[in-house]
């Protein structure tokens, strides 16, 4: 049976997590939803609140999952990250930053791979 684009995402995701837990970071929510939005996890690395995004390419021949990262994409981040700060009190006088978690052939954990001025 070949896998699907959503059960290779998953997997990536899952995987993704794993390698961020090993290296020091708490789950605070996987999958958060908004209006016009989803982060895939977000996280606390060392006092602060990462929202990460997880891209996966089987073929980096043209480009890495990094580079998928649109500035459109980069902005409904950004968005769904101000909603779950609006939502969730305890969190709003965090530092925050935004990582991307490159899967492919190797994992590439990118800490602050964008700012609010994407």
């Amino acid at each position: 049976m070949e896998a699907t684009t959503t059960s290779l995402g998953n997997q990536a995701e899952s995987e993704a997590l794993a390698y961020l837990e090993s290296n020091g970071c708490q789950l605070v929510v996987s999958n958060y939803r908004a209006k016009g939005g989803e982060i895939d996890h977000i996280v606390q690395h060392n006092g602060t609140l990462v929202f990460v995004e997880v891209r996966y390419r089987s073929d980096t021949s043209r480009g890495t999952g990094a580079e998928t990262v649109t500035y459109r994409k980069k902005l409904k981040i950004i968005r769904t990250a101000e909603h779950f700060l609006l939502t969730h009190k305890q969190c709003r006088n965090m530092p925050c930053r935004f990582d991307v978690v490159s899967m492919g052939p190797s994992i590439d954990w990118i800490i602050q791979a964008f700012t609010l001025d994407t």
